[in-house]
């Protein structure tokens, strides 16, 4: 078995702290690992099961890297996608990669983003999905509701009694009668009630073979466009880049719609393991650790009469609530976010409203992740720019050179090996270097600490894409 990890997302629904460029799946919001790893390490112990296979965005391949590279787990894979075509095609080219060798392996197909608080539960479920799939069936993971939600979409599942009878299933598997769409509240009690429907998980297992016979019969241009995107693809690094404009040909749908529920294979395995999306601050809330007045507390939090509030703060700065309920206080580095919880599924205007107006907010962090590390960006002017750079053990940023701007770096702590045009120096704490304009220039930390410098930039345009390189480990020249 084969995990397949789709690690797309926009961002938005978790704004400010969850952003286009670093979305959800890459923060730790309901423990002390990532979403992305909580997801990898509750596959752990699970039996005959093959390193995964990541689907991310281009943009995010370092991260996603680093991260593994973190949680100790090697890839069989990390697919770029050029463009974010929905699920269909994501699980495609899944499909096509594991297949390559001619293998056919089962597929568990995984979301980077879900929370999923019993373990146990949800690997029990896994156990039973793998013998369903082994007979040809494409299951999914039904969530057995706790209330009425409309934000989900939902299975109706087929039963008789508590137990299929003579259909072959194995026991604990039901076929599906229908998929349904996000229902209004009367709706969703009723389903609810019903105890036939269960929430639409998004997740899925079949065997690789099972999957493509039924995208080339519902689908057939999914599957040739995405044949097409996989035979043109090239590997760079670690990660595999699919032909970007085959991969475009490829119509956007999602697997419910593309395959799940047209095909007469489906299957649903009840999921009852404490699961969310997390899609929203409501959402977050709910499945984090409250205090005695039901308050969520991150960060540097002074809550006094508060009640049933979400308060992170994710810079440092002290939050101080008083006499308030029911809100979602979110402050970051460049945004604060003040929202009542009944009011957080809108949150996505005004990352539009962002996004119209050209605000960086809306796509990033102020705190910036490279493959070599990250910067902070501290201050700027009219014609002068303040970084904090910190260089991970070992990691070197490109060779370059800048048009428009001179930059001088002081080492605050660590160890800096600098080329500065035909020089190359060993800087220490409190030394300090002038790179001037268009002198070819590189940075690389030889020690075993992280490098930690203040760099000054001045100059009439001080933009990232003032940048020529020369030399990069990563790919980027």
């Amino acid at each position: 078995m084969i995990p397949i990890v789709l690690s797309g997302g926009s961002g938005t629904r978790l704004w400010p702290l969850s952003r286009s460029l670093y979305p959800k799946q890459f923060l730790p919001l309901a423990g002390s690992r990532t979403m992305l790893q909580d997801t990898l390490s509750r596959l752990e112990g699970i039996a005959e099961l093959e390193p995964p296979v990541i689907i991310c965005n281009e943009e995010h391949r370092f991260i996603v890297a680093e991260q593994l590279r973190q949680s100790g787990t090697k890839a069989a894979a990390i697919v770029l996608e050029p463009q974010g075509r929905n699920t269909a095609p994501a699980i495609a080219i899944s499909a096509l990669t594991t297949m390559q060798q001619g293998e056919d392996p089962l597929l568990l197909v995984l979301a980077a983003d879900h929370v999923i608080a019993n373990v146990e539960a949800f690997q029990a479920a896994v156990t039973t999905a793998c013998k369903a799939a082994e007979t040809g069936a494409l299951v999914t993971f039904g969530i057995v509701p706790t209330h009425a939600e409309i934000g989900y979409g939902y299975i109706e599942q087929r039963r008789s009694g508590q137990e299929e009878t003579g259909n072959g299933l194995p026991r604990g598997v039901h076929p599906v009668a229908r998929f349904v769409e996000k229902p209004d509240l009367a709706t969703a009690q009723v389903y609810v009630e019903s105890g036939r429907y269960l929430w639409n998980s998004g997740m899925f297992m079949f065997r690789a073979s099972a999957l493509v016979a039924e995208l080339e019969r519902f689908a057939p241009e999914i599957m040739t466009a995405c044949g097409a995107a996989l035979s043109g693809a090239k590997a760079d690094l670690d990660f595999l880049r699919l032909d970007a404009q085959a991969f475009a040909d490829s119509p956007e749908d999602s697997i419910d719609y593309a395959v799940m529920e047209k095909t007469d294979k489906a299957v649903v395995v009840p999921l009852d393991a404490g699961w969310s999306d997390v899609g929203s601050w409501n959402a977050l809330w709910e499945v984090s650790e409250k205090n005695g007045d039901g308050n969520v507390i991150k960060g540097d939090v002074l809550a006094v009469d508060s009640q049933d509030s979400y308060l992170h703060s994710a810079n440092g700065r002290l939050i101080a609530a008083l006499g308030v309920s029911d809100l979602v206080v979110v402050d970051t580095e460049d945004a604060v976010m003040v929202a009542h919880k009944g009011q957080v599924q809108q949150v996505k205007k005004i990352v539009d409203r962002l996004k119209a107006a050209g605000r960086k907010e809306a796509t990033q962090h102020r705190v910036v992740y490279r493959p070599w590390g990250s910067y902070d960006s501290i201050d700027n002017g009219a014609r002068y720019q303040v970084k904090r750079i910190t260089v991970k053990p070992g990691a070197k940023l490109s060779v370059q050179m800048h048009h428009h701007r001179a930059e001088h770096w002081i080492v605050v702590s660590g160890t800096a090996k600098v080329l500065n045009g035909e020089k190359e120096v060993l800087l220490t704490e409190n030394q300090s270097i002038y790179i001037p304009v268009g002198v070819v220039h590189a940075l690389e930390n030889p020690g075993k600490i992280p490098l930690e410098l203040i760099e000054v930039q001045s100059g009439p345009y001080l933009g990232e894409d003032d940048i020529v390189r020369f030399e990069d480990k990563y790919g980027r020249t």
